[in-house]
């Protein structure tokens, strides 16, 4: 990564600083800050792209929930003092975005869900991923993408730290009951900002079926599917995720700027 993480306070961060508008990018249970290094690349200039760092194995265990995570970002924007913000959220961080905007309604300008869980997750299937067998991990991480050759060997030995360090992996499980617990189907109504939901047609943990259950539940929202595509739309297919991204924001940001 070649960008610099930020310290202020007790949170961690990327921010580049451009435009006026801030675009927050909230990352999933197993997300690299790799996984957005194509929408800092686009975005970056004209926008104030910021990735706080969600600290998923570093809250207290009785805190370690989608709720908290969800006042862990809240804490994040009221600290940077950001009146608007345009939420992108990938996988368990479309559920915290969501979470985020139902409870924060006067602060989103937007919403950018893409796999996102919240209605229907498949992530740990039937078994959690096995401690020890790396060949079971590489497994299960390429399935998370069409093409399992986006699944870097930096991305799968970083899956694989997490599952062999315990203290990781009782987060993970901990999160993921919490992820299942919360589902925000009934609140979806309630959100009142523009939403843009781009799904893989090949996801396997998000279905499309999801995306278009979101699109059906939320009032103002516009779906694209991205075909050849699992769970990771803007790692599978950067240029088409950042076109459809970057006609939307232009779209919102023209509309509330009138």
């Amino acid at each position: 990564m070649k960008y610099e993480i930020q310290k202020e306070g007790k949170f961690k961060f990327i921010e580049t600083g451009g435009g006026s508008e801030t675009l927050m990018l909230l990352h999933g249970l197993f997300g690299a800050l790799s996984n957005f290094e194509s929408i800092l690349d686009e975005f970056g200039q004209r926008y104030n792209v910021v990735v706080p760092l969600l600290p998923i194995y570093e809250l207290p265990i009785r805190k370690v929930s989608l709720s908290g995570l969800t006042e862990y970002v809240e804490e994040f924007v009221k600290f940077k003092k950001y009146k608007k913000v345009h939420v992108l959220g990938n996988s368990l961080g479309g559920h915290i975005s969501l979470l985020f905007a139902i409870s924060n309604p006067k602060v989103i300008g937007s919403l950018i869900l893409t796999g996102s869980s919240g209605l229907f997750e498949n992530a740990m299937g039937s078994t959690f991923p096995r401690r020890g067998d790396y060949q079971f991990i590489k497994t299960k991480t390429e399935s998370t993408f069409f093409d399992p050759n986006v699944a870097s060997k930096e991305l799968i030995d970083e899956v694989y730290d997490i599952v062999n360090d315990r203290n990781k992996a009782i987060r993970v499980l901990a999160t993921a009951k919490s992820a299942i617990r919360h589902n925000v189907g009934d609140k979806l109504y309630t959100i009142k900002a523009p939403v843009l939901l781009i799904w893989g047609n090949q996801d396997q943990i998000t279905p499309p079926f999801v995306g278009e259950k979101f699109a059906e539940l939320i009032p103002n929202s516009r779906l694209y599917f991205v075909d050849k595509c699992g769970h990771a739309p803007m790692m599978e297919h950067p240029k088409q995720f950042n076109q459809f991204l970057d006609s939307f924001l232009k779209d919102v940001v023209e509309k509330q700027s009138a």
